[in-house]
């Protein structure tokens, strides 16, 4: 049975497409979006967003959005092109204790797309609903997707195999197959998307959105350090390793920072997920600050660019792949 998404709900996911130069999200990487990769994917014509607690303390999440809607404001203002939406990742689980003075902050600033990760997003779509602005939420199964869609989320981010960091393992043909059976809301794809091809690869299995994060992690914007962005750089595909031995559960990370890390590499691939209520060894190096985090197209990454070089080059590379089919 289709669960129909609210009319008004798909029309704002169409104004937010219709205002990009590509149907493409950039990811809110932990430890690597900020305010200067925001701005710049944004100003490039792609949705630019940032997980909330990458400004730090709390409070710094508000000076964040203020920076964020000036700059692109005065860009408006001084070149006459509207630059893209952006948008805020929160985290929603007990876990994340600055979760309800986030959402405050988010509100307050009316920030056009909201995505959520982990449990059932119900009071954020609530609260961000009360002003027209966006929830996405991330999925890596159908289940999970059944009960965001319950909640009356707006679109859906599904991460597929390959993506960076708290990746899935379904296959993208299976995973929007399955959820297009019961959904026909605005749909990301997630996973190892880092060209253009495919970008218009996820419009043809029938996405609204790709969703791509590790392609800029090596900009000159990303606040990641420069020794992660030289190793995305220098990576390839063999040099991702799926474990869940540095958060609890299972995410995609560069081989070299495992080994930089002093971590066995045979200790992480038999790492079994943590169960409720285990505690984290204090002692194992930390995901994300100290194990680096990438997907599976890492090899994609030639060079540390501008992000506007990189947007640049992925919509021609789709203008291309789309003419292409054409013929």
């Amino acid at each position: 049975m289709i669960e129909k998404s609210d009319i008004a709900s798909r029309d704002r996911v169409a104004r937010l497409r219709s205002g990009l130069s590509l149907p493409l999200i950039g990811a809110p990487m932990f430890l690597t979006s900020g305010v200067e990769l925001v701005v710049a994917q944004c100003k490039a014509g792609i949705v630019g967003t940032f997980p909330a607690l990458n400004a730090r303390p709390a409070d710094k999440l508000d000076a964040w959005l203020t920076e964020i809607r000036s700059r692109l404001e005065a860009h408006e203002q001084e070149t006459g092109l509207a630059p893209a939406p952006f948008g805020v990742n929160l985290i929603v689980n007990d876990y994340n204790t600055r979760l309800e003075q986030d959402l405050v902050t988010v509100v307050r600033h009316k920030v056009p797309l909201v995505i959520t990760s982990l449990s059932a997003p119900d009071k954020v779509v609530e609260a961000v609903h009360g002003y027209g602005g966006l929830v996405f939420h991330d999925a890596v199964r159908a289940r999970h997707a059944r009960r965001a869609v319950a909640a009356g989320v707006d679109g859906l981010i599904l991460v597929c195999a390959g993506a960076g960091g708290h990746a899935g393992t379904l296959n993208p043909f299976a995973l929007v197959e399955e959820v297009r059976a019961f959904y026909d809301g605005a749909l990301a794809l997630s996973g190892a998307i880092a060209n253009g091809r495919a970008i218009l690869a996820a419009e043809v299995l029938g996405c609204d959105f790709a969703y791509a994060g590790t392609v800029f992690i090596p900009t000159e914007e990303a606040i990641a350090p420069e020794a992660h962005k030289a190793m995305i750089v220098a990576a390839s595909s063999d040099q991702i390793l799926y474990t869940p031995l540095f958060s609890g559960t299972h995410a995609n990370y560069l081989v070299p920072s495992i080994e930089a890390a002093g971590v066995d590499l045979e200790e992480a691939r038999l790492a079994q997920p943590r169960r409720m209520g285990d505690k984290a060894d204090p002692d194992r190096p930390r995901a994300w600050s100290q194990v680096w985090s990438a997907g599976q197209a890492v090899a994609q990454s030639q060079a540390k660019e501008p992000a506007s070089k990189i947007v640049a080059r992925l919509e021609r590379e789709y203008r291309a792949a789309r003419s292409a089919l054409c013929r």
